[in-house]
């Protein structure tokens, strides 16, 4: 399979081991390629070894991932190259439009490096905005449904635009554990809150109450533990004893949506690995 593109972006993992940046240079160097950027991790704590490498250079990347397969030998490596083309999400929201508003208008003037394919709502209140984008909407109720069987309805809706990843925009319902499996390490929510800091509902109603002086958002992958996934990125705002909960919410909105398109862009882009309940992120 022959490739012509002049950037490539490879990406990968293993556990640690002596000469590797070396060897993986060394491997594309032999077939013509040229670095033009590259970085690397080593976890002090798991002792694994992350990667990703920017090259250019006509290759037969068939050859090349079977190559970089051998610089370990016996044991094991994680090696892809990431796909060029736009991600495709799938946006899953409820009734604060900020969030929701702000990756529309990012994706429709291209910059997201992503695509959004449908919003899936259950409430209506923000059909007539995404209607102007031109972008499907799908209203699925949640008013008197089992959670788990309204899950699965969303679910059934999603696999018809197969998405890269989904994105809770404010979308203010738990996903079962069913649900999440299906996308593990694909899902990426906003919480209204400097995790781990005022977990679940009204986190600016607690952090009113517990006199805080900064508030702030959290981007994260979403897992089986409520607002405990692996957290891609966070931003605060500095607030004072003036600020009731209502002015800290609206203060937290403006951080709430550049910390979720920061998020985005960096995964959408392929700068994160997941290492645990942690990330590793070349930014």
């Amino acid at each position: 399979m022959k490739n012509t593109s002049d950037r490539n972006v490879l990406l990968i993992d293993c556990p640690d081991a002596k000469g590797l940046v070396a060897k993986i240079s060394t491997v594309l160097y032999q077939r013509g390629a040229n670095i033009f950027s590259n970085r690397e991790f080593v976890c002090p704590e798991t002792k694994h070894f992350y990667m990703r490498t920017e090259f250019s250079g006509t290759t037969d990347h068939s050859e090349l991932l079977s190559a970089l397969h051998d610089v370990r030998p016996g044991g094991e490596i994680n090696v892809r190259l990431a796909e060029r083309c736009r991600k495709r999400l799938v946006v899953l929201a409820t009734k604060e439009p900020h969030c929701l508003g702000d990756l529309l208008i990012r994706s429709t003037y291209d910059d997201l490096n992503a695509s959004i394919e449908a919003v899936i709502a259950n409430r209506v209140t923000l059909g007539p905005l995404v209607e102007k984008f031109k972008i499907p909407f799908h209203l699925v109720s949640s008013d008197n449904r089992d959670r788990v069987e309204h899950a699965m309805e969303i679910l059934n809706i999603i696999k018809t635009y197969n998405p890269d990843y989904l994105v809770l925009a404010k979308y203010m319902r738990i996903l079962p554990p069913e649900f999440v499996q299906e996308f593990r390490n694909r899902i990426i929510n906003i919480h209204h809150s400097f995790l781990p800091a005022f977990i679940g509902a009204n986190p600016y109603k607690q952090a009113y109450q517990r006199g805080v002086k900064i508030i702030g958002a959290t981007a994260h992958f979403v897992t089986t533990s409520l607002d405990e996934g692996p957290i891609i990125g966070q931003d605060v705002v500095h607030v004072n004893h003036r600020f009731t909960s209502s002015m800290m919410s609206k203060a937290g909105k403006d951080v709430e949506k550049t910390v979720l398109a920061k998020a985005l862009e960096l995964v959408v882009n392929d700068r994160v690995f997941v290492n645990g309940n942690k990330t590793i992120v070349f930014d």
